[in-house]
């Protein structure tokens, strides 16, 4: 085809001070964070247990050697191959830098993190519900985040993206309540114990199809395993430090938002199976409405499907063809 689709990226501190823009994404977890009487609070407590949780696992347990500094990457999709006019808003993430407050080294960390997407709510949001009204056996369409996927893959390709970051993204959330996991053998000195499961969740096969692999970790000191969504070499190609900066910094939004998984009393054992009907827990005592998160999602998917997918359904259709094809 002639046109092909370009990316615009813009950043947005996210600290104490931050307050979500008009067009920021409602539904991530650092929006949620930042509303409501407390939110100055919230911010504050969230990126002190980001900052303790760092410096941790970099060997200062109780220290403040090691600051994190978060960046939301807001990326804008335009359908003009030479990036006239406005964008379409198409996905959010996390950039985390640490700093080493004793040198004053910065270094910059993964980009990726917390992952949220127009398009991946509207499938599970607008698409699964709908082809799974009135049918007894759950299921996805056979095209079910094909066109996310490709989203993903020609944006993480893409100038704008070789230009503001060195490294592919690594995405890092929560392990699936409807799966079980096992402890394998393999241990990292930061990632720490890993698990596996015999079959991939729907999440899983989601991220794959944006040409992301998947490994399960736990890391010293943690009460569950992570779900690390990555191209390439986990272990390899990024640095100790680089990886420390991510589970601190997801650590502690699990912790806020899935404390009886994250912040559960009794840690994983060999076999473990996660689930929120675990009473055995403790709160942060930071506020996180999931209830809201919930209803908003849904919000957020019936807005991109009328700004962006119904309006643009040919062209994302035909791109998408030749992108397979």
């Amino acid at each position: 085809m002639a046109t092909d689709f370009t990316f615009s990226i813009s950043t947005t501190r996210f600290d104490e001070d931050y307050s979500p823009s008009a067009g920021s994404r409602i539904t991530t977890n650092f929006a949620n964070l930042a509303r409501g009487e407390g939110r100055r609070e919230n911010l504050r407590g969230a990126l002190a247990m980001i900052d303790a949780r760092v410096n941790d696992l970099a060997g200062h347990p109780g220290g403040d050697r090691y600051t994190v500094e978060l960046d939301i990457v807001s990326v804008d999709l335009h359908v003009d191959a030479a990036g006239h006019g406005a964008g379409v808003p198409l996905i959010e993430m996390l950039d985390v830098h640490i700093v080493d407050t004793v040198t004053g080294e910065r270094t910059h960390g993964i980009t990726g993190n917390n992952f949220s997407s127009y398009v991946r709510d509207y499938d599970f949001s607008v698409v699964l519900p709908a082809h799974n009204a009135n049918t007894a056996e759950f299921g996805a369409p056979s095209d079910f985040g094909v066109l996310h996927g490709l989203l993903f893959q020609h944006f993480v390709q893409s100038e704008a993206y070789r230009e503001a970051f060195a490294q592919p993204p690594v995405i890092c959330i929560s392990v699936s309540t409807s799966k079980t996991y096992r402890r394998i053998g393999e241990r990292h000195p930061v990632l720490g114990v890993e698990y596996e499961q015999s079959e991939y969740s729907m999440t899983d096969r989601y991220f794959a199809k944006m040409g992301l692999d998947v490994r399960y970790f736990m890391p010293h000191g943690a009460v569950a395993p992570l779900a690390f969504y990555f191209q390439g070499d986990l272990l390899a190609d990024y640095s100790d430090l680089a990886l420390i900066g991510t589970i601190g910094t997801m650590e502690a939004f699990q912790k806020i938002y899935r404390p009886e998984i994250y912040n559960a009393v009794v840690p994983a054992g060999d076999v473990y199976r996660p689930t929120l009907d675990n009473a055995e827990f403790t709160t942060t005592g930071i506020a996180y409405d999931r209830e809201e998160r919930s209803r908003l999602a849904v919000t957020q998917g019936k807005y991109a499907e009328e700004h962006f997918m119904t309006p643009y359904r040919d062209l994302l259709d035909e791109w998408a063809t030749s992108r397979v094809g």
